[in-house]
């Protein structure tokens, strides 16, 4: 939303009175009434925040602009492009100097309301230029926004492109450690598997008792350890081994077209 609506010192038409809010200035736009071109822009947005803050100029019938009563408002209306435009910069270096998920998502959040600004801007501009087609300064001027916003949604596009790689690469990551430790699970399990027959016979016959079987020939041992070998094998078939990764999904062209 706007900021609270000022009354500047300048003469305006009733019809153009008639259009402006009581409030606030509202949204980017342009009002043309009795050669009166009255273009309320906002300056670029400072973090996420929700209040915007109106920047507004008049062009009179004889071409003189005014900004904020009767200022001069030719350099003001061009700096205030400019500052979309050094804002974009900032931006850009900030994205350059990212390493992390979280330094994206930092730059996503405000990034986000300074191209729709800027998108506003240039369709408020371009509004501007269709209503005084004579004036080179609108036309100069819109030919910037169109810039300044072309360049933000890239910027944008890059920025959320280059925070769901990452995301996605540290989900990939995350399932393939998962599936070392799958892995790892399954083979302790078959060890265990193999051996648990042979531990529990061993107990059972490592016990201090006269279970009559100590003076048995020696092959009673080896068919006793055969049959808990067997067992073992036979608990480890029972084991079930983990499913095997699925195929890895064929990556996705970005759009780009490829150089030869």
């Amino acid at each position: 939303m706007s900021t609270r609506r000022v009354d500047y010192d300048w003469e305006l038409p009733p019809e153009m009175q008639q259009r402006l809010g009581g409030s606030s200035y509202g949204a980017q736009r342009v009002i043309h009434e009795q050669g009166h071109l009255m273009v309320i822009l906002h300056e670029p947005p400072a973090g996420t925040a929700s209040e915007r803050k109106a920047a507004v100029f008049l062009r009179k019938p004889d071409g003189t602009w005014l900004h904020k009563g009767n200022n001069p408002g030719e350099r003001p209306l061009a700096k205030l492009v400019e500052n979309y435009r050094a804002a974009m910069a900032a931006f850009e270096v900030r994205h350059e100097a990212a390493e992390s998920s979280q330094a994206l998502f930092q730059i996503l959040g405000p990034l986000i309301p300074l191209s729709r600004a800027a998108s506003n801007m240039q369709a408020t501009l371009q509004a501007a230029r269709e209503a005084v087609p004579g004036d080179p300064m609108i036309t100069d001027l819109r030919d910037r926004a169109v810039e300044i916003g072309r360049g933000l949604e890239l910027l944008l596009a890059d920025t959320r492109m280059s925070l769901d790689y990452r995301l996605a690469h540290a989900a990939e990551q995350q399932a393939r450690a998962a599936n070392e430790v799958s892995r790892a699970q399954h083979k302790l399990n078959t060890i265990a598997a193999l051996t648990f027959p042979l531990m529990a016979i061993g107990a059972a016959f490592g016990m201090n008792l006269h279970s009559g079987v100590e003076n048995l020939p020696g092959w009673v041992y080896w068919a006793i350890f055969g049959a808990g070998l067997f067992k073992g094998v036979l608990l480890r078939g029972w084991v079930k081994a983990p499913d095997a990764p699925a195929p890895a999904a064929p990556p996705i062209g970005s759009g780009l077209p490829k150089k030869k």
